[in-house]
């Protein structure tokens, strides 16, 4: 019997916008950070931080590898909001499209437990999910790191052929797919690419590939 598929989402950017509001506030906040803990001026910790961002894919990877920065205090103090509530815009009837996806829904974001956790609580989606994945899960190895996708399949106990990975960022989607994962991009970019198996301009347009998911994961062992 073909096994239904595994859902694997991304959070920020993937199941709401952080664009516009949630980013600007975690970006300031981590070059503040680096500013304090690091003795550089704003312009020089802007630098650092995007620097390992586009290295690492999580400026915190490099923090942790090149300065011995505790995680746990760092991803306290840069997601820490006052009224976040405010800042979370998500696509009409959200909730509604991940209920017709059948087989399990999973998120894998790089962002912390707590604000991961919060983000779903205040747009209702909690209840949506099987397991949820957050940067501390896997030992601070964070996407696109191989590593981390790796003990997300042996924890969850799917073949790679099983899961669609769900992503607004296609580094992340690069390596799901040298993995074996099928890859969803969610994107407004007019750029095309060999790892991508379909491009959503919203999320809302996953209604749309439920047969095109049983298809690709009926063959998964």
């Amino acid at each position: 019997m073909a096994k239904a598929p595994v859902w694997v989402f991304d959070l920020d950017d993937t199941l709401h916008h952080a664009t516009p509001h949630v980013f600007p506030h975690i970006n300031r906040a981590m070059t503040e950070y680096i500013e304090r803990h690091l003795s550089l001026d704003y312009a020089a910790a802007t630098a650092l931080r995007q620097l390992y961002w586009k290295r690492y894919g999580a400026t915190l990877l490099g923090l942790i590898r090149h300065h011995g920065v505790d995680p746990h205090h760092f991803l306290a103090q840069t997601h820490n909001f006052e009224n976040l509530s405010s800042m979370l815009i998500t696509a009409p009837a959200l909730a509604d499209t991940l209920k017709q996806l059948p087989g399990r829904r999973i998120i894998f974001s790089n962002a912390p437990k707590t604000y991961t956790h919060e983000v779903l609580r205040l747009t209702g989606l909690t209840p949506l999910f099987d397991a949820i994945y957050t940067v501390e899960s896997f030992g601070f190895q964070p996407k696109p790191l191989r590593s981390g996708f790796q003990k997300l399949l042996r924890k969850e106990r799917i073949q790679p052929g099983q899961a669609i990975m769900i992503e607004d960022s296609l580094p992340n989607l690069v390596m799901a797919k040298r993995l074996g994962m099928h890859t969803l991009w969610v994107t407004r970019s007019l750029r095309n690419s060999p790892w991508v198996d379909h491009k959503l301009r919203s999320i809302i347009n996953l209604r749309h590939l439920v047969g095109w998911s049983q298809r690709a994961t009926c063959g998964a062992k």
